[in-house]
């Protein structure tokens, strides 16, 4: 392989490279404001369960920075897009998680055939699980 082409491959691994931490930047960033805005009332705005409205929860709200810890150093990931999503079946607040209804709930949307809506809300869910793996202590 000559010197030239070396080097075009070089510059585009390093291209790729930058782009998927440009991504993965702007997704952290996504999710952090997700969770602002969608589960720091409850859970805090460092997700440690002390969000202002969790001394009127039914049910204590979990410290989402000990959910690696929880279960043995695994993040799991599908089980939270799960439960973010509404398809755990874990009930939290007299109603499915999490309490917006469709906000989350991709299955409502599909049967809709809102394919956008359904595409934006998946990229949503995914920004704030990769969110919630990146605060993990």
């Amino acid at each position: 392989m000559g010197k030239v082409r070396q080097g075009f491959f070089a510059c585009t691994i390093m291209l790729t490279m930058l782009a998927t931490t440009g991504a993965s930047m702007a997704q952290s960033v996504a999710g952090a404001e997700e969770f602002t805005r969608s589960c720091a009332s409850c859970h805090g705005l460092t997700g440690r369960g002390d969000g202002p409205l969790a001394e009127y929860m039914t049910i204590p709200v979990p410290d989402l920075t000990q959910i690696r810890a929880r279960n043995g150093g695994d993040f799991p990931m599908l089980n939270i897009i799960h439960l973010i999503d509404g398809r755990s079946g874990l009930r939290g607040h007299g109603g499915p998680m999490p309490i917006w209804g469709d906000r989350f709930e991709t299955a409502v949307i599909a049967q809709r055939g809102d394919v956008g809506t359904e595409i934006a809300v998946r990229g949503r869910i995914l920004a704030l699980a990769t969110y919630l793996e990146a605060i993990q202590q």
